[in-house]
């Protein structure tokens, strides 16, 4: 919302669905947190039997072979000084099962301690399940720094041993341990090769945690930071009735500046916000929100539109907190033009569904809707917060009444087109597809300038393989938008899944960085793809540089948990020799 890229409803992962579209049954997956989710959804309704929760012991719980309750004491003490000290550990161990299966983990416990203190030293594997079966006792008994330091002590001694690290893992999760916890988890998915449906929730639970946390911090104390030219000027693009967005009107112009025709108009009256829309042409956006505060303390005539421009470029840079305070005082302003109230709402119900509060989005759509009825603006994006809510129909609803207020709203037509493409393609209708496909060719005929409409329909036609085509829709948008980045990291990533054209891929996601090196979407990508290649350095210093270019809190999370991710692979990687299959 908000903006003029394309938005799907949000996956597990963070990443939006018609980004996963295009790597989902590919080679190239989104690092470990991705991972998680591409096999989680490759995952047969019909899980193994090792899906199921380890809570039991391992080992027989019956008796050593050849005893009975009918054996007398002699009998037994006889037996058991016959056996050697590894067939006396496991009869302690068989026994300890048996208390726990009765539920009675005190007994357990010391039947699994003698067990230990039994066991020759050199028997590694038997002495590693006892630790182990003890841990899982003491587990029970939510003694959790007790389940670490039997799980440490079964995986010094098997250091490929699923079951304690699988359990070493939970328990770290109980002490707050969460990157111990995470590391434990990528060690198990690795091992079980991203199969087991519990360790992988377990690991996508704690990355998006620890996201959640360093993301926190950090959007807190960080620097502001002004986005690229293009994707402000693709920001802006998205509104046809932004007041503030719009040219310098001759009546704001002096008169010697109104016979240079083709020249900027220069402004001389002494209006900070005159001053910053003549900024805003000239594309010198770092002085817009100094200009806007001098109108907002001057108390000018023009105060409602540098409250909002000012709010405008507090939420370009990532600064919500300043930005609410200006936006609510314009949504208050009865005296305000509709359209800048309007706006204003717009503005403020996409930093809520940023920040994760999809009822006040919703709150201030309908009030945009109730206090201007015919403003397109409110119903484009609107309906892309519906795409966002899973809410296709009434999506559809509000780019129909965006249409009719605005017929030649190229962008809002492909944007229905591509909801409605969704909404077939997830509910596996092939005349509804085929019906939405023909849908694209007709925007793309009736607007052939439009980037957007060919950048949705390539993505409609990836899902569908037809590469070729989606490959020529991508020429087009960058024939027509040389400088939009974000094109060039969907064309690389086209030429991953269509020609597993690594080279290629790279070389397009590189050149979208030279052309804007703010495009955090491009630094993402480069990432995932070098988790994949198992350069997990220079992965991680991708997400980093993506992690200082976000703009959101939200974003900031997502991009923390692929980092969180890649740095729990380098550190398996050191302890046991674990690694990923890579490209």
């Amino acid at each position: 919302m908000a903006a003029s890229k394309p938005v799907e409803p949000q996956s597990g992962s963070g990443l939006p669905r018609w980004q996963l579209a295009l790597l989902v049954g590919t080679p190239i997956v989104l690092g470990v947190g991705a991972i998680y989710l591409w096999n989680r959804s490759r995952t047969k309704e019909k899980q193994s039997k090792r899906d199921g929760e380890r809570k039991t012991p391992e080992g027989s719980a019956s008796p050593v072979q050849g005893q009975t309750q009918q054996d007398g004491a002699a009998n037994r003490a006889a037996r058991e000084q016959d056996m050697s000290p590894l067939d006396r550990a496991q009869g302690a161990k068989n026994k300890g099962n048996k208390y726990f299966k009765a539920s009675k983990y005190e007994q357990a416990i010391q039947c699994y301690t003698e067990a230990i203190s039994l066991c020759p030293k050199e028997q590694k594997g038997d002495l590693s399940t006892f630790y182990q079966n003890r841990a899982a006792a003491y587990e029970q008994q939510m003694k959790w720094a007790e389940v670490v330091e039997d799980c440490t002590r079964a995986v010094e001694l098997n250091p490929r041993y699923v079951k304690a690290l699988f359990r070493r893992a939970k328990a770290q999760e109980r002490l707050d341990k969460k990157k111990e916890c995470l590391e434990d988890v990528t060690a198990v998915c690795i091992l079980e090769a991203f199969q087991n449906q519990q360790s992988m929730l377990l690991a996508d639970k704690v990355l998006k945690q620890l996201g959640k946390e360093k993301a926190k911090e950090k959007y807190k104390n960080r620097e502001p930071l002004m986005p690229s030219p293009q994707f402000i000027k693709s920001y802006f693009s998205s509104f046809t009735d932004d007041i503030i967005s719009q040219p310098l009107q001759k009546g704001e112009k002096n008169d010697e500046d109104k016979d240079k025709e083709g020249e900027a108009a220069e402004v001389t009256e002494s209006s900070g916000y005159l001053k910053a829309k003549q900024y805003m042409e000239e594309e010198n956006y770092d002085k817009i929100i100094s200009e806007c505060t001098k109108e907002v303390e001057s108390r000018g005539k023009h105060m409602a539109e540098a409250l909002l421009l000012r709010a405008t470029f507090y939420l370009l840079i990532g600064n919500a907190a300043a930005a609410q305070p200006d936006l609510d005082q314009v949504i208050n302003m009865e005296s305000a033009n509709v359209k800048l109230r309007a706006n204003a709402l717009i503005k403020r119900g996409s930093m809520y569904m940023q920040q994760q509060q999809p009822h006040l989005s919703t709150q201030d759509f309908n009030m945009a809707a109730e206090i201007d009825t015919q403003n397109a603006d409110v119903y484009h994006h609107r309906g892309q917060l519906k795409i966002l809510l899973d809410q296709v129909e009434e999506a559809v609803g509000d780019f129909d009444e965006c249409i009719r207020l605005r017929p030649d709203s190229a962008l809002a037509q492909a944007q229905k087109c591509f909801a409605l493409y969704r909404q077939a393609y997830t509910g596996s209708n092939p005349s509804q597809v085929q019906t939405a496909m023909d849908g694209f060719e007709d925007v793309i005929r009736r607007f052939p300038k439009c980037a957007e409409g060919y950048a949705l329909y390539a993505q409609a036609l990836t899902d569908q393989q037809q590469f070729g085509k989606a490959d020529e829709m991508y020429d087009k948008c960058i024939e027509l938008e040389p400088d939009n980045a974000t094109t060039y990291v969907h064309k690389g990533l086209l030429q991953l899944q269509w020609k597993q054209d690594l080279d290629m891929g790279l070389e397009l996601i590189s050149k979208a960085i030279e052309i804007d090196n703010k495009c955090d979407f491009a630094y993402e990508t480069m990432g995932t793809i070098e988790v994949q290649r198992g350069n997990l350095d220079k992965a991680i210093d991708m997400f980093n540089k993506a992690i200082n270019l976000a703009k959101s809190e939200m974003e900031m999370a997502h991009l923390y948990s692929l980092c969180d991710a890649a740095y729990a692979q380098t550190e398996v990687a050191k302890k046991y020799g674990l690694k990923p299959p890579t490209l």
